[in-house]
């Protein structure tokens, strides 16, 4: 029998890139979707606000996009409840991507500390560079972009 060597053994897929969508709004989740379909690319959907900890925690996402619209908890509150979870050591820190259902809503996104926000709706090469941006940043603790469209 011949010996087995690291090429013909099979390895699982890892994304190298996870991205986790919490929004209630299947359209959302699903336009998110498909702005990421690709080799490399991975996205973890949750459709509750108190899911998205517990889903930071287990999959720990290079990127989270959230939409402001989310049940009970809210975009904002979810936003805040991950910064805080961060700074006590409990939760990675992950960049936060926030989708806003109008411009009046960027200045409250600020106060929730979030990357940077879009608002709805968008298209998804929009949707990519923002995301693309956030990725490029993280770590780098750079100023968000304006991503206004």
């Amino acid at each position: 029998m011949p010996p087995v060597t690291a090429a013909s053994t099979p390895t699982p897929t890892v994304p190298a890139t996870t991205i986790l969508v919490a929004a209630e709004a299947q359209w959302v989740r699903e336009q998110v979707r498909a702005a990421f379909v690709g080799p490399g690319q991975g996205v973890v959907e949750v459709s509750r606000g108190q899911d998205v900890r517990a889903a930071v925690a287990e999959h720990e996402p290079d990127l989270l996009i959230l939409d402001l619209q989310i049940s009970n908890m809210g975009g904002f509150a979810v936003a805040i409840d991950l910064r805080l979870e961060e700074s006590a050591g409990r939760l990675p820190a992950v960049p936060i991507l926030l989708l806003l259902d109008r411009e009046a809503d960027r200045f409250l996104a600020k106060r929730a500390d979030v990357d940077d926000e879009l608002v709805k709706p968008f298209d998804a090469g929009t949707l990519r560079r923002a995301a693309k941006r956030l990725l490029a940043d993280e770590g780098e603790g750079a100023e968000p972009a304006d991503t206004r469209s």
